[in-house]
C-alpha cells in the first residue's frame, strides 16, 4: 500500500511560523507547496490542491407551540469568500499512473486572494476559516487528505477622519423607589477619536453627577457584540473585554474622571463588512444607582490593525509606501547638555558641514522615495530669555558717566 511507503504528506506555507498559521491580506498571493516523502516508489493517480473560504453561521431555538408541544427551529447560513482549484500532478494522457521514487517530492503552487475577505474568525455560533486542502490519489485506494489552515486579516485603518473623530455623549436617569423620587444621575463622557488598535490605552473624560441620597459607583467597560444573521433572524453573544472599577461617589458629590485610562487587550479586530457574522465594540459607562436600574452611556468603537500614526493621520499615507527608520530618535537624551565652552565651539566651515544633510551613501538606503526633509539633531540648551532687569548691574560704588560731558 502507498499509505505504508507515505513517510510525509504536508503541506507547507511560505511566511507561517512553526506549527502556526500563517497570516495574509486580502489581495495578496498565497505560496507553498505540497511535500510528499516515500520510503519506497509508488503508483500515484494525481494530486489535486483546493483553497476554500468561507463564512458560516448556525444555531438552533426551541419553540413551544402549546402546552404540551414542542419543537426546534434551526438557522444556518453561508458566504463563500475563496475558492481556488489547481491539479499539480495530472495523470498521464494514455491512461496510466505515475511513479514516483523513494525520496522527498515537493510540489509548489500558489493563488490569489481576492481583494475583500472577511478576518477570520471563531465564535460561539459562526465562523470565518480559511484553509488548503490537498488530495492524493491512487488506483484502487482511497483517497489520502492534508489540511492547512490559514489566517486572513482585513487591513483597518484607523488614521482616517471617520475614526480620528471624537465620541461623545451624554445620559440622566432618575432614581426612584417605592414611588419615591430619590434625587437625579447624571453622566457625560468623551473619548479621543473611535478607531483603536489592541495594546493601546483609552483616555476617558467623564463627570458624573450624584444628586441622589445614597452613594452611587461609576464603571467603564469595552463590550463586544458579535451579531450572527441568517434567514433574516439576529443571534446577539455580548461579552466584556475589559473595565475598570472607580471610586464610590457619595450623596451629592460629583466625580471627575481627568482621562482615566482603560487599556485595550489582546482582541481580534471589528468584522463590519460580511453579510451573515459582524464583530461590533462599544465603551460603556455605567453608574451602579442601588434600588434602580443601572445608567449607562454607550459610545462607539473600532478595533483596527493599523495603529495611530506618530506624527498624525495627514503622513500616514506617506508611511505606508515608504520606509523610515526613526530609531536615531531614541537616543536624543531627554535632558538636554550643557552648552560648551567659547573655546571648543567649532569654525564657520565645520559648523556649515556639521549642519549639511547627509549624503544618501551615509544613509545605507534607509530613506527610500524622492524627497524627504532632512532632521537635524539638537543637544544644546536654547538661549536664555529676554528680561527687562539686568542680570549683572553695576556696582554702586562706580561714579556714573555724566552724559552732557
Amino acid at each position: 500500500m502507498i499509505f505504508d511507503r507515505l513517510k510525509r504528506f504536508s503541506i507547507v506555507l511560505e511566511g507561517a511560523e512553526r506549527d502556526g498559521p500563517a497570516a495574509f491580506s486580502p489581495g495578496q498571493a498565497v505560496s507553498g507547496r505540497v511535500v510528499l516523502e516515500l520510503a519506497a516508489a509508488a503508483r500515484l493517480g494525481a494530486l489535486r490542491l483546493r483553497a476554500m473560504g468561507a463564512a458560516r453561521v448556525h444555531w438552533t431555538e426551541s419553540r413551544s407551540a402549546g402546552s404540551s408541544t414542542a419543537y426546534t427551529q434551526s438557522y444556518s447560513d453561508q458566504v463563500e469568500f475563496l475558492s481556488h482549484r489547481d491539479t499539480l500532478l495530472a495523470p498521464p494522457d494514455n491512461g496510466e499512473v505515475t511513479v514516483l521514487q523513494a525520496g522527498r517530492h515537493e510540489f509548489p503552487f500558489t493563488f490569489q486572494l481576492p481583494e475583500t475577505l472577511a478576518t477570520s474568525f471563531e465564535g460561539k455560533h459562526g465562523s470565518v476559516r480559511y484553509w488548503v486542502k490537498a488530495k492524493l490519489h491512487r488506483p484502487w485506494s482511497t483517497v489520502k487528505k492534508v489540511k492547512k489552515e490559514f489566517t486572513v486579516i482585513e487591513p483597518i485603518d484607523i488614521n482616517t477622519p471617520a475614526l480620528l473623530a471624537p465620541q461623545a455623549g451624554a445620559k440622566e436617569k432618575l432614581a426612584r423607589a417605592w414611588y419615591c423620587n430619590r434625587g437625579q444621575v447624571s453622566v457625560t463622557a468623551k473619548i479621543d477619536r473611535k478607531g483603536y488598535t489592541p495594546g493601546e490605552v483609552i483616555p476617558i473624560f467623564a463627570e458624573i453627577d450624584n444628586c441622589t441620597s445614597r452613594a452611587v459607583v461609576p464603571k467603564a467597560a469595552i463590550i463586544q457584540t458579535q451579531t450572527f444573521i441568517a434567514r433574516g433572524t439576529k443571534k446577539q453573544k455580548k461579552s466584556v473585554v475589559t473595565r475598570i472599577v472607580g471610586d464610590s461617589i457619595a450623596a451629592g458629590k460629583r466625580e471627575v474622571w481627568h482621562g482615566r485610562a482603560l487599556k485595550i487587550p489582546p482582541v481580534g479586530p471589528s468584522i463590519l463588512q460580511c453579510r451573515i457574522i459582524q464583530v461590533e465594540y462599544s465603551l460603556k459607562v455605567c453608574v451602579d444607582i442601588p434600588g434602580t436600574s443601572k445608567l449607562l452611556l454607550e459610545l462607539p468603537l473600532v478595533i483596527g490593525t493599523i495603529p495611530l500614526h506618530p506624527f498624525g493621520s495627514r503622513t500616514s499615507s506617506v508611511s505606508s509606501q515608504y520606509s523610515v527608520n526613526l530609531d536615531w530618535l531614541s537616543t536624543i537624551p531627554e535632558q538636554p547638555e550643557a552648552p560648551p565652552e567659547y573655546s571648543t565651539v567649532v569654525s564657520s566651515p565645520e559648523a556649515e558641514q556639521s549642519l549639511a544633510p547627509p549624503c544618501r551613501s551615509e544613509l545605507g538606503g534607509i530613506l527610500e522615495g524622492p524627497f524627504f526633509t532632512y532632521i537635524q539633531e539638537f543637544r544644546f540648551r536654547p538661549p536664555p530669555l529676554y528680561s527687562e532687569i539686568d542680570p549683572n548691574p553695576p556696582a554702586d560704588n562706580i561714579r556714573p558717566r555724566c552724559m552732557t560731558c
